[in-house]
């Protein structure tokens, strides 16, 4: 008798790619990151108040925004281009990196910021942010070659064309 109970074999799922990737990605690191929220945010406020509380949300949900852009940019260019990702990711990140710089130091740090807890909880953020994305990009599946057999006709067709 299989799983289900009803004496009938399950369909098994063919092997392939894993659908969507990078939004898997995201999606796990983002509840990790809103769990060090509510971790870090009930930590600081029971140990420093409402302003570390503040820095600490601040400082996770920056991260959070920083590396799901990356991840957004390699998914809408993903459907469209597999082949661009990586040089999106690339330009994405540079982007990033420039844009994010400039907003620091045209703002400035704002008075409310405890930069104890809010540095803590940046460097946190991006530990356990990294370490997700490489578990969840660990068990990703990516199609390297089709597993269609090719028939005669398209094998000499392919041929002929390679001449």
């Amino acid at each position: 008798m299989s799983a289900n109970g009803t004496g009938e074999a399950r369909p098994r799922r063919v092997a392939g790619e894993t659908p969507q990737p990078w939004l898997r990605i995201l999606r796990s690191c983002s509840l990790v990151s809103l769990a060090l929220v509510v971790a870090g945010g009930v930590a600081a406020g029971l140990i420093s108040g409402l302003p570390a509380v503040a820095s600490v949300a601040s400082a996770i949900l920056l991260v959070l925004v920083f590396f799901g852009i990356t991840l957004l940019i390699g998914h809408y260019v993903g459907l469209r281009n597999p082949r661009a990702a990586l040089g999106a990711f690339m330009l994405g990140y540079i982007v990033k990196v420039v844009g994010f710089g400039a907003v620091v130091f045209l703002v400035g740090t704002p008075a409310w910021v405890d930069g104890a807890w809010f540095v803590g909880a940046a460097v946190a953020a991006v530990i356990a942010w990294q370490a997700t994305e490489l578990i969840v990009f660990s068990r990703l599946r990516f199609q390297l070659y089709d597993d269609e057999p090719v028939s005669d006709a398209a094998r000499e067709r392919g041929a002929r064309g390679a001449a």
